[in-house]
């Protein structure tokens, strides 16, 4: 029992270690020599989308535009903007798709308020449904000609 219990913590030890980490893909001559500036950078860095690979921030991208945009970030900074100053800059130069959360604004309103929307509409078009339903009499009812009711009757009567 002993001996498994140790096979199983060296199991999930070794299982610890295989388990992927947030790969970082700054690179040393990226780095600002300014700590509280590369933790601008990286902080930044982190709500930027790489345009290459899509759902992964520039931070932890390695593709070519990823580190074109983590190096002009970092310009950007030491030429003294503050954060919105740097943003706003790649966003003018790159689109609002750059943004991992776009922002809210007239343009991206459907897209905020889109899921409630749909939600409230089907919510209302399924107590439209149900109350029609309620209200008027059961189609089998008025489908039987007088043969079939009178057929029913009989039946129900045996």
């Amino acid at each position: 029992m002993r001996r498994l219990s140790s096979l199983l913590l060296l199991g999930a030890f070794l299982l610890a270690l295989l388990s992927p980490l947030p790969a970082l893909a700054v690179e040393p001559d990226e780095m600002l020599q300014d700590p509280k500036l590369e933790a601008r950078a990286r902080k930044l860095s982190q709500g930027l989308r790489c345009l290459v690979c899509q759902n992964e921030n520039i931070d932890e991208s390695n593709a070519p535009l990823a580190k074109d945009l983590r190096i002009l970030l970092r310009e950007r900074l030491k030429a003294g903007d503050t954060d919105q100053q740097a943003i706003d800059y790649i966003v003018n130069r790159y689109g609002e798709y750059v943004l991992l959360k776009p922002r809210l604004g007239l343009h991206t309103l459907l897209l905020w308020a889109g899921p409630f929307l749909l939600l409230v509409l089907g919510a209302g078009l399924l107590w439209r449904k149900r109350r029609g339903a309620a209200a008027r009499p059961a189609e089998s009812e008025s489908a039987l000609s007088e043969e079939e009711r009178r057929r029913l009757r009989q039946l129900l009567e045996e």
